[in-house]
């Protein structure tokens, strides 16, 4: 069993429904685009949806019961702000730092941290 139950086929088909009645535009909120730099984490009813990351391209979502997340895989930095340090001969030092991050699995990023920015 991978976990579909009944609930998620009715809203998944109820979904498709809506989708096909207002077909001109629905067009506009199913399709999304990825750029090469960033990966879209699709939830479908809360749960990951099999087959990992998505990107770069453009992929489908069910407007009513998928939602996603875009990732950014660039290199980000930030500055810390300036801090005082009493250092052990009693000598006060400022402190001053720059912070390199980058994502490599956008899953484990989503998932694993409550918010990894």
């Amino acid at each position: 069993d991978d976990g579909n139950g009944i609930i998620e086929l009715v809203a998944t088909v109820a979904s498709v429904v809506l989708l096909v009645i207002t077909l001109p535009f629905s067009l506009l909120f199913t399709f999304k685009v990825v750029q090469e730099f960033e990966r879209a984490v699709i939830f479908r009813l809360g749960r990951l949806r099999a087959g990992g990351a998505r990107g770069p391209g453009v992929f489908f979502v069910l407007p009513c019961i998928d939602t996603y997340c875009k990732v950014d895989l660039r290199t980000v930095s930030f500055d810390v702000p300036p801090q005082e340090v009493l250092s052990r001969d009693s000598v006060t030092v400022h402190v001053d730092a720059v912070v390199f991050y980058r994502v490599d699995c956008p899953i484990l990023a989503t998932n694993n941290v409550h918010d990894y920015r």
